[in-house]
């Protein structure tokens, strides 16, 4: 099913066309409306009438998230405050918080980008989505919710928490869609067990999650748990929220709304383009915002492209699901090591929950990794030669995947901290101040 089959069944030729005047009319816009791209493009000698093909966007300097607290609140605005009708943000966990600014037509296209995916997905008007992402200032749970009503779906805005009413609702109200982090999804999964009910049988159509580095273990989990197909959903607060990429039927990458973003993947050393299939980091282009067009803007999400065409019919180029950060990876004795490949190794292994936690120290003069990980209720027992042999065999396929030794902790079932919102993986307990 598709939401707008002319805009997002075009041909590649047709694409570029459109990206190429779009972006020249955004770069021109952003230059005579915001402050710092004027005197940005100003410095680096470099103008909108420079824009004559698409390769001419590398002319252009970067914007990163230091650029965007730097004009904390509203110096990105392209228009009068008094036409942004919506503001969002990020935490601010690691300065000033990043503002995102939307007018009406913002708001108009974000409910647009939403609502293709859930449309791809094959929902319509007679289904009801079950909305577990964060209303507050977070951009997620106000993304599905315009796109949700934009195809006429009844929406339930439960947000975060609340699990066993989480549960109780789709119970009660046949929700068809349930939108979580898959971290969240297993957990209400776990407690509509405790409470009785069968995840599988609670009339879900379909599953949308995102806000979370996940494997394709965790989704298959999450399918598995509910027995329900699971897409996932991109977006960053800074591009406009959720909508940036979403997965069609065929699970096999996100689809960028190419009319509204241009994407590129650089070498996040060097900033020189990628060829396509090659990972690097993710560079996202507003092609049509009114309030607050960002151009080029470094996301340091690790992905690759691909622009071959689509079973689903789709022709926009697909992403692969992000496998890092480069900004969060994990350096130990000298090694790269992201999240979701300790995550990817311990899936594997049957007796071991999706609920884990990467411990780094550093107590002397080396680096040590501990991953803590929950054992199925059934193997958690006075059996100590089992659980032994299981902890050498989540210990080895880590270490195949990341080439180092960790230290792995079996513990018992439900005793890591469950998360309602992003579920924290990673505590570094290392002094780097030192």
């Amino acid at each position: 099913m598709l939401w707008d089959e002319k805009a997002e069944c075009m041909e590649r030729d047709e694409i570029n066309e459109m990206q190429l005047k779009k972006l020249q009319k955004i770069v021109k816009y952003a230059f005579d409306n915001v402050p710092y791209y004027h005197k940005k493009y100003t410095e680096c000698e470099v103008f909108p009438e420079d824009i004559e093909t698409l390769a001419d966007i590398e002319k252009l300097p970067f914007t990163t998230k230091d650029d965007l607290r730097e004009s904390y609140p509203f110096g990105m605005f392209a228009v009068d405050r008094k036409k942004i009708l919506e503001i969002h943000s990020s935490s601010g966990t690691t300065g000033k918080p990043v503002v995102s600014g939307y007018t009406k037509k913002d708001l108009d296209y974000w409910s647009e980008l939403m609502a293709r995916g859930l449309t791809n997905w094959g929902l319509t008007d007679e289904d009801i989505v079950q909305n577990t992402h964060g209303y507050g200032l977070f951009t997620g749970g106000f993304g599905i919710h315009y796109g949700a009503q934009k195809i006429g779906a009844t929406v339930v805005p439960i947000s975060t928490g609340q699990t066993r009413r989480q549960v109780e609702l789709m119970n009660d109200f046949n929700t068809t869609c349930l939108v979580v982090t898959p971290s969240y999804g297993l957990y209400i999964g776990e407690v509509a067990k405790d409470e009785g009910y069968d995840p599988r049988k609670l009339g879900l159509k379909v599953i949308g999650f995102g806000s979370e580095m996940w494997t394709e273990e965790m989704r298959q989990r999450l399918q598995d748990t509910f027995g329900v197909p699971a897409y996932n959903i991109y977006g960053l607060t800074e591009m406009m929220g959720p909508g940036v990429g979403i997965e069609c039927t065929e699970q096999n990458g996100l689809h960028i709304a190419e009319d509204f973003y241009y994407p590129e993947i650089i070498d996040s050393n060097t900033g020189k383009h990628l060829p396509e299939g090659t990972k690097g980091e993710l560079v996202l282009t507003n092609l049509q915002r009114e309030g607050m067009p960002i151009i080029r803007f470094r996301t340091k999400d690790v992905t690759a492209l691909h622009y071959e065409p689509c079973k689903c019919d789709k022709t926009f180029c697909r992403m692969e699901r992000i496998t890092g950060r480069t900004d969060d990876m994990i350096k130990v004795k000298g090694v790269a090591v992201f999240p979701s490949q300790i995550e990817k190794a311990l899936l594997k292994v049957s007796e071991a929950e999706p609920h884990y936690q990467i411990i780094v120290t550093r107590p002397d003069t080396l680096d040590q990794i501990e991953v803590k990980v929950e054992t199925s209720p059934d193997l958690f027992s006075d059996d100590v030669t089992e659980m032994l042999g299981i902890q050498k065999k989540i210990g080895e396929y880590i270490q195949n995947e990341i080439g180092i030794k960790v230290k792995v902790t079996l513990v018992e079932p439900k005793s890591i901290p469950r998360s309602e919102a992003k579920a924290v993986r990673v505590i570094d307990k290392r002094n780097f101040n030192n």
